[in-house]
């Protein structure tokens, strides 16, 4: 019996802009199967640090969040630190990336991929 849990954007949200690029990388792949995975782990300079990876399998306690046919995956040790975030694309000074805009993230690092609660 399958665990696996579909939340709606109220939960976490991918923007349209980070499911565009999505598509664009897994067409650029040629591997419709990829899903992005965003993961929380230990350290960093705030003491937690995001990280994204593409992953073809879903595990049966991974939630799916979902924007036009993107999908994200996220483990349940990170979903508790990620309730309620909206990953984002963006594309400026700093270079191209996806970024975790966390409302549990009490302090940040300056470039943003490290926070704590």
């Amino acid at each position: 019996m399958s665990v696996v849990q579909t939340h709606d954007a109220a939960a976490m949200a991918l923007t349209d802009s980070a499911a565009e690029k999505v598509s664009t990388l897994i067409t650029e792949e040629g591997n419709p199967e990829l899903k992005l995975r965003v993961f929380v782990t230990g350290g960093g300079c705030s003491g937690f640090q995001y990280g994204f990876s593409f992953d073809e399998a879903v595990n049966d306690d991974d939630t799916i969040i979902s924007n036009n046919g993107a999908k994200l995956l996220i483990d349940p040790l990170s979903f508790q630190y990620l309730v309620g975030s909206q990953v984002d694309y963006t594309e400026g000074l700093e270079g191209s990336r996806f970024i975790v805009n966390n409302p549990l993230a009490t302090t940040t690092c300056g470039c943003g991929m490290s926070f704590s609660i």
